[in-house]
This record gives structure tokens, sequence and C-alpha cells, in this order.
């Protein structure tokens, strides 16, 4: 369909192509080809559209060529009058700053379309009017004044659905008077312009456009050019003039009256289509006869067509996928905005209908967005109540590190601010035009707050009561073990003050910090009675821990006291110790730590277990005294205690019983050990025959002892002997090898025996040779026993240094020398 003319000068400049068709239809792939070719796109918003009105050959064409250098085709009027420019045409003008696009449009009132079907000429009037800056008409001088002439009908419809169909915006119309007379201009601008305010007053308005001025929508210029075939060289120089006025037409105080709705360059072409499509498809040009009827069908079209735009407007789908995601700020705001301007635009277009009918549309199309919106609100207001509520646990949870005031007191201020938070949130997402209920979210809202709340609390309390029995369980659990291992008589006395001490001390700290959790007293008492009870249970556990190692203590206690003088020195056993009495005393203490693990005793009742066991073990059996006066039965055959619970019973009587039988077993050969030590420590002390036995000797031994004194060489002879066994029982220390047996003792004697000896004799002889040589040496000389004794010290420690199985030769021979520097 499109169809494009070239020539005149600027063939390669201009770009004339049919926009519209003769049918109506408009050819987007032309306009798209118009504007890339002619750069239309990149011109963002500097660019004017001009476009000219007119009756058929009236010289629209000719006009717009030697105005704007484009090539519209002419008329020839050699070939007579009739329709040239058919559809509407599109150019750029030439030369001319800023871009311009020109629009030419086919004439009006012409024959081949007829006097009836003035539909497409109405069409083509809108369309110029909606997208141009600047409207040129075409006006014959000599039909100015006529009713029917200058376009009047037409400029009073095209006004009329102007202002209802589109955002009104200051528009210049420029009436051109063609074939100028002698008529001055100013009687013909003035004639011109009392037909375009009549035209204006007549035409019903929009409520808020009532007293709107024609000024306000358009700027009417009035210009006259003689005729184009009498005077043409004066045409041309006029429209020159003229054209002259097109530049810089969109600055401040140019041809273009108002900018307002101006697309950029790249969405003209779309623009344009959009505008022309809604043209073509409006009803409300051809109205029905019957006004209901109209009314109900137009009023339901404008009603989903508002609907559909609503469901496809951008800012509700960018509301409405926000909302899904998150809480959006001012959401009843925005979509109170975007539904008063659907509202308020089907109020425009529904204006002229019938009252009721266009009311009860109204409220269909209000009712059927706010249900296509309120899940978005719901959704949203989940997403807020998830928000707060998560808001509310980081602020509990800051506000309970940092504040000072308390948990409940916290929680009070947390919740507060939340729910007003959530209100906030609420009468943010409200929308006037409904009022959406949403109580059941907030009561949610307020019942998980509630539910973090308790669960806090109970960590809070858990907490603080497993802290309170950590540090009640430490403070009793060593001093109760220490008590419990000493076994005095005072023990569970003791016990019993620290713990109560401690148990109060913890009951009123518990109590100070559970005041903040502002609890019922029931509950209060409730852990302060649970502390206490774990007090008990601390000692009660650790008494039944010692317990099982009673027989261990009593052992450990009894050898501490047998080994052990009173000033915790070790005992020697010299042999003037009361073993007896030391055992006594060890098995009580023993028996007295028995009778202490033997039962829980933290109230103040007296029992008498010390006394029976005492009684029963250590006083003498079945037939002593001291038991009949005080039991008259066995008080160990039972297998509870007088006066003590089963429940404090840590070991029964019977159990006393067989532990102290496994412990008299299991100390006995302390004592033995003890007494023997004693035995060898009073032999050891008497090294000395008896003095019978000195006397019986000195008598039965006379006669040898007076053949002995008649004999000196056998009295010689036997000193050498007592002298080689001297220095024999010097070299060795025969104890030491006795230790490891008597054969590996006799062995190793008789292998260093003849050596000793050997030794001993060369010793002799050097103290001969050495006395021969220095007869005459100042000094006297040593005796020989003592340098026999010396000489044999050093060997013996040569020997000794040798054989590390014998220790005590070492002492023996380090007394030694320092008995000889002595």
């Amino acid at each position: 369909m499109a169809a494009a003319a070239t020539g005149g000068t600027a063939a390669g400049e201009c770009h004339a192509t049919q926009a519209v068709g003769p049918d109506g239809e408009m050819d987007a792939e032309a306009m798209g080809r118009f504007a890339a070719a002619a750069g239309l796109r990149g011109r963002g918003l500097s660019y004017a559209v001009v476009s000219i009105l007119g009756p058929q050959g009236s010289g629209k064409s000719t006009l717009l060529n030697h105005l704007f250098g484009t090539n519209f085709r002419e008329m020839d009027a050699l070939k007579g009058r009739s329709q040239t420019t058919k559809g509407i045409w599109i150019a750029k003008a030439v030369g001319i700053e800023p871009f311009t696009v020109v629009l030419d449009l086919e004439g009006t009132d012409g024959r081949e379309r007829g006097q009836d079907d003035t539909t497409f000429e109405k069409q083509s009037a809108l369309f110029a009017l909606a997208v141009s800056d600047i409207v040129m008409i075409n006006v014959w001088c000599h039909d100015i004044g006529r009713e029917h002439a200058a376009n009047r009908p037409l400029l009073k419809t095209v006004f009329q659905v102007l202002l209802r169909l589109f955002s009104p915006r200051k528009t210049t119309l420029m009436l051109v008077i063609r074939d100028r007379t002698k008529t001055p201009l100013e009687y013909l601008t003035q004639a011109l312009r009392e037909d375009m305010q009549k035209i204006w007053d007549d035409i019903p308005k929009p409520e808020i456009y009532k007293e709107a001025p024609l000024s306000e929508f358009f700027n009417v210029e009035v210009t006259a050019l003689p005729s184009y075939e009498e005077k043409e060289d004066l045409f041309k120089e006029q429209v020159g003039q003229l054209r002259q006025r097109f530049f810089h037409s969109i600055s401040p105080g140019g041809l273009a009256a108002d900018r307002r709705g101006v697309v950029p360059g790249s969405g003209f072409c779309l623009s344009a289509l959009h505008i022309w499509k809604v043209i073509r498809e409006n009803k409300d040009l051809n109205l029905p006869a019957h006004k209901v009827m109209v009314a109900t069908v137009r009023c339901e079209e404008i009603a989903n067509e508002k609907f559909k735009q609503f469901l496809s407007d951008k800012d509700w789908l960018e509301l409405e996928t926000a909302g899904k995601s998150g809480p959006v700020p001012s959401f009843g705001t925005k979509l109170s905005a975007i539904l008063d301007f659907y509202l308020s635009e089907y109020d425009t277009e529904t204006m002229y209908f019938d009252d009721g009918v266009r009311s009860a549309k109204r409220q269909q199309l209000e009712s059927s967005v706010l249900d296509h919106t309120y899940p978005t609100f719901d959704t949203m207001i989940a997403h807020l109540h998830l928000v707060v509520l998560n808001k509310f646990k980081n602020d509990l949870e800051q506000s309970l590190i940092r504040s000072q005031e308390g948990f409940a007191a916290s929680v009070r201020q947390c919740a507060l601010s939340s729910m007003a938070e959530f209100d906030a949130g609420l009468r943010d997402a409200a929308v006037k035009h409904v009022e959406w209920d949403a109580s059941n979210i907030r009561e949610k809202l307020q019942e998980h707050i509630e539910a973090h709340v308790a669960s806090i609390r109970n960590t809070k309390l858990a907490e603080l009561k497993a802290n309170y029995e950590k540090k009640l369980s430490d403070s009793l659990s060593g001093p109760v073990q220490s008590i419990l291992e000493t076994g005095e008589r005072d023990s569970w006395a003791s016990i019993r003050r620290i713990y109560r001490r401690e148990t109060e001390n913890a009951a009123a700290a518990l109590s100070a910090s559970l005041s903040e959790f502002e609890l019922d007293q029931t509950i209060s008492n409730k852990m302060v009675s649970d502390l206490r009870e774990h007090a008990r249970s601390v000692v009660q556990m650790k008494a039944r821990e010692e317990a099982g190692n009673v027989l261990m203590r009593m052992k450990e206690r009894f050898s501490t006291v047998l080994g052990h003088d009173r000033n915790l020195m070790p005992r020697t056993w010299m042999g003037d110790e009361d073993i007896r009495a030391i055992t006594r005393e060890a098995r009580l203490m023993a028996l007295r730590l028995l009778s202490v693990m033997a039962a829980i005793r933290l109230d103040d009742k007296p029992d008498k277990i010390e006394r029976a066991l005492v009684t029963a073990l250590l006083d003498g059996g079945p037939l002593s005294q001291k038991r009949s006066i005080e039991f008259t039965f066995d008080p160990l055959a039972s297998s509870t205690w007088e006066e003590v619970s089963p429940e404090d019973t840590l070991i029964t009587p019977v159990q006393c019983k067989y532990i102290w039988r496994q412990f008299k077993a299991e100390t006995e050969y302390a004592v033995a050990q003890a007494i023997c030590m004693q035995e060898a420590h009073r032999h050891s002390k008497s090294w000395l025959p008896p003095a019978w036995t000195i006397l019986l000797l000195a008598i039965l031994g006379f006669n040898e002892f007076m053949f002995l004194l008649r004999n000196p060489p056998y009295l010689l002879g036997f000193f050498v002997g007592f002298a080689l066994c001297y220095a024999v029982w010097l070299q060795y220390d025969i104890t030491a090898y006795f230790r490891h047996g008597t054969l590996s003792a006799l062995l190793t004697f008789l292998s260093r025996f003849l050596p000793t000896i050997m030794d001993i004799l060369t010793a002799i002889v050097n103290i001969s040779h050495n006395h021969k040589r220095h007869p005459h040496h100042s000094r006297r000389p040593p005796p020989s026993h003592v340098l026999l004794k010396n000489q044999t010290r050093r060997q013996v420690q040569v020997q000794c240094h040798q054989l590390p199985d014998s220790p005590s030769s070492s002492s023996s021979s380090v007394d030694s020398d320092s008995s000889d520097e002595s």
C-alpha cells in the first residue's frame, strides 16, 4: 500500500510516504521505514509535527512543498480539479531546524467519498489534532463567514471528541487564508477568531473544562497568502517569509504552543499507530439511536477496556510483583492512585451516558479491580506479618543483650513496637475504596509473638536453672567430698551447714533473677523448690559416690593412723610403742569413717549408727558388756538403721559387717608387719649374748684360755687370723651379699677372697720396705694396722664402685673415710 514519491531539488533529503491508505488502514511497516530513513528515531524529543487540513483542491500539497521543501503530489489544474492526495501522507521537512515531520491529509468535501461519508474526514482531522504540534487549516478567503464553510462542522466534532479521548494539550491552529482579497487581514482574522470561539463555546465539555477558555487549549494564528496561480512570485515570497516562523518552533516562544504528551522520536510511529487505531475503533462518533442501549453497551465496553488496561498496567504489574515478594511502601496509596486513574478515565469517557448505567458499570469495574488485587494485598500482609515477626525476634534478642530492664519489660516494649509497626503497615497498605479485614492475620501475629516469647522464656529459664544448678553443684561437691573423706564425728553437721548456706544463697539469687520474668508466683516457687531438691540430690549423689569407695577410704585412714604419729611423722617402731592401742585407734577411726558413710544425715535427727558399729565390731563381740547394756539384740542384724529412712541409707548394717570383715582381713598384714619390725628392732639393740652365757663360757673355757697364755705362738696365730677376718669384713659387705641369696653370696665371697688376701700381704711387705728406707725420718710413721686399714679401704672403694649391687658398701666406705679424717 505504501508509495513513495521522490522529486524536486531535495529528493535525497525528503521522504514522502503514504501512512494511511484510502481504505483507512495505517501501514505500520511504511511508517517504520520512514522513521528509519529520515532519522526520526534518534531525535528524542527534539522534533515537531505539522499537519494540514482543508478542502479538496485548496492547494494544501502545493503549500507544503513550497513551505517545507517536501515533494507531495500536487494537482494538475490542466487536467481538471480532482482528488490528488488520498489518505494521509508523511514526509520530512528539508532545511528546517528542529526536525519537522509534515503530514498531508486528504482533503474534505471531496466528491469521491460523497457527501454523507464524512467518517474518514473526521478521523483524519482528529488524528492530525492528536499528533500535531501545529495544525494548518486552508480556508478560502471567500468562504469566511459561511456556516458550512471553513470546516466549522468538522472542527466542532473534532474538538468535542479530542477533549474526551485524549489529555488535551495546547495546539497551535494556523488558519491560512488562501487567495487573499483586498479585505484587510485584521477583519478576516477577527471573523475567523469569532468563528473558532463560537465553535468552542457550543461543544459540551467535561466539568473541569466548563469554564476553560479556548486559549487554554489552542493557540490560534492567522495568516494570508495570495493566489498561487495568479501571483506565483508573490506567493513564493510570502511563503518564504512564513517558512522562517517554523524555525525553532519547539523553543520557548515558538509556534509549537505546548509540548505535553510528546513521545520520543523512537516511539512516534508506535504512538501514531495506536492513536489511529483508537480513532478508527471509536464508535462514539456514530451514536446509536437508543440512548440507554448505547450507554449500556459502551459503558460495558469501556469498563472492560479499562479493566484490561489495568491488568496490563506497568505500575500495577510492578506493584503486584513487589507485593508477592514482600511489603511494599505506600501500597495502598499507589494502588488507590492506579485505581483512581482508570476510574477517572472511565468517568471521562462515559460522562455523556445515562447516569444510572454509568454508575452501575463503574461499581462493577471497581469491584473487579479490587477482587483482582485482594490476593496481592493478602500476600503482602502475610509478608508484612513475617517481616514484623522476624524484626520482633531480632529486636528482642538485641534488647535482651543491651537492655537492663529485664526480660518481661523488653518483651512488652518489643511487642508494642512490633504491633504498632504492623498496624502502620496495615494502614499503609489500606486502599481507600474498600476496607479489607486483616484482623485474622493480626491475631496470628500476636499468637506467633506469644509463642516465640514463651519459647525464649523457657530457654532462658532452663539456662538460668542450669546455671544455678551448676554453681550449686560446684559449691557443694568439693566441700562435701572433702568432709566425707575426713570422716570426723561432726562431718554431717559441717555438711548441713554448707548445704543450708549454699542452698539459701542460690535460692535467693534465683528468686532475684526470676523477678525480671514476672512469672506467676506458683512457677517461681516451683523453680526455687526444684533448686533446693537439686542441692539435696547433689549431696546425696556425692555421698553415695563416696560410700562406694568406703573400703578404700577405711584402709587409707587405717594406714594413715597406724603408720604416722600425731604429728603425721612416719612411725619407726623403736620398740616402745603400744601397737595394740595404736591398732585400736586406727580401727576406731576407720570405723568412724564407715559410720559417716553409712547414711545421709541432712536432717537434724540423732542416730546411733556409730555407737552400734563400735559396740558390735570393736568392743568385744557378742558377749560385750556394753552391748548387753545398750542393745538387747545384735544391732547389725538388720537391713535398716534405726531412725534413718531407707532413702537416706547408704550402707546397711549387714553390709557394714561384711565390709568390716573384709577390712580387718586386708589390714591384719600391716599390723603383723609392724609387730615384726618392732621385734626386729628390739633384737638389733641387744647384740651381746646374755650374761649367764658369758659366765658359762668363762668357766668352761678357763683351761683353753690358760693354754693360749702359756703358748704365745698360738696367740699370735689367733691374732693374725682375727686381723685377716677383720680386713675381709672391711673389704666386703657380707650382709649385702646375703640379701641376694646364700649361694650367690658364697660364690661372690670365694671368688674375691684370695685376691683380697694377696692385696693385704702386698700392703704389709710395702710397709716393711718403706720402714727400712727411711729409718731416720723426723716423723714417726703411722702404725702398720692403720696403713693396712687405709689401703684396704681404698681397694674396697674401688671395688664398690665396680659393684652396683652393693649400695651399702659405698655408704660404709664414706663413713670410714670420714672417721679416718677425724
